[in-house]
């Protein structure tokens, strides 16, 4: 059931001051708290240019009109992380992705292997648009930690991380009638961040309680969707909720997204600290390697579990 009187909590990161402020401390509490419930929010950050949202959108749409053969030289050994395109599966969806997207050359390799000809300006955006979204990725990870008073494993957390940022378009289906655009899943990273580019709706969240979709329709220019994903869930013993979501669309126009995936660096294990393991809390997880994890997920036994973290390295 779709509940559109539910709405994911809206919390402001612009502008935030000193991380001993107030507002700080308020703000980083609320965060939890919206982990906690929902798994998500909609963040409102003010530090990207209204100018460079309004380009990196162009160059997404400009990007999937490319023909498909140069669409699909976009490839990778991990899943998921290069061209992905529509199937029956999921026929409406394409996706593409750069693995590494703070470097200023992996971003200039992957425009030149779109565009031989060249487009400096596309790969410009994408970089300063990657490298200001990285930052509301590291306030919000830098808050939760704070948030349950592990304050030592700020530098560990952030420096074990790359970003992945990947491209979404969801083809118009051509009805008024709602379609399946991604079937309903888990992100198995640390955090996404989401931004929508166009106004065509479609990310629904689940209730922790499996009840009820939440439409999480960002309500201005500077929204973004903040999604914890199944790795966090798991350093944090489970205090932090990793939803599940899907996109829904309808219409004639396409839907356009971009994601930046906070992932744990090749060779990181994932390991609650000591600190969130009690009698109250005990272990959830056994330390886990996230690419085995990975790979688990994407087998035909990982595929048809219930629980594909759990089997794999259940405590």
């Amino acid at each position: 059931m779709r509940s559109e009187s539910m709405k994911l909590p809206l919390i402001d990161l612009s502008n935030l001051g000193k991380d001993d402020s107030p507002r700080w401390e308020s703000t980083k509490i609320r965060i939890r708290e919206a982990l906690q419930e929902y798994g998500c929010f909609e963040a409102t950050f003010d530090q990207i240019p209204l100018e460079l949202r309004k380009s990196v959108g162009d160059g997404i749409q400009q990007l999937f009109d490319l023909p498909l053969a140069i669409k699909q030289r976009n490839i990778s050994h991990k899943p998921y992380h290069g061209y992905v395109g529509q199937s029956a599966f999921v026929p409406l969806f394409e996706s593409m992705g750069i693995d590494g997207a703070l470097s200023p050359h992996i971003v200039d390799t992957f425009t030149n292997l779109m565009w031989p000809q060249g487009n400096p300006t596309f790969s410009k955006n994408i970089q300063l648009y990657c490298g200001k979204l990285s930052e509301l990725d590291k306030i919000v990870r830098k808050m939760v930690v704070e948030s349950l008073g592990l304050e030592n494993y700020i530098d560990e957390h952030i420096n074990s991380t790359d970003y992945v940022c990947r491209f979404q378009k969801y083809e118009a289906p051509q009805t008024p009638h709602s379609k399946l655009g991604l079937v309903p899943h888990t992100d198995k990273n640390i955090v996404t961040t989401l931004h929508q580019f166009n106004h065509v709706r479609g990310l629904q969240i689940l209730t922790k309680d499996g009840k009820n979709w939440i439409p999480a329709d960002p309500t201005s220019l500077n929204s973004f969707v903040v999604m914890l994903g199944t790795s966090f869930h798991a350093w944090s013993n489970g205090r932090l909720h990793a939803p599940y979501h899907r996109v829904m669309v309808s219409g004639d126009e396409a839907r356009y997204s971009i994601g930046l995936f906070a992932n744990p660096k090749e060779g990181c294990v994932i390991e609650a600290p000591a600190e969130l393991v009690d009698g109250d809390h005990p272990l959830l997880y056994k330390p886990f390697d996230y690419f085995k994890f990975v790979e688990f997920f994407y087998s035909d036994v990982g595929r048809t579990s219930p629980d594909a973290l759990k089997e794999y390295c259940g405590a």
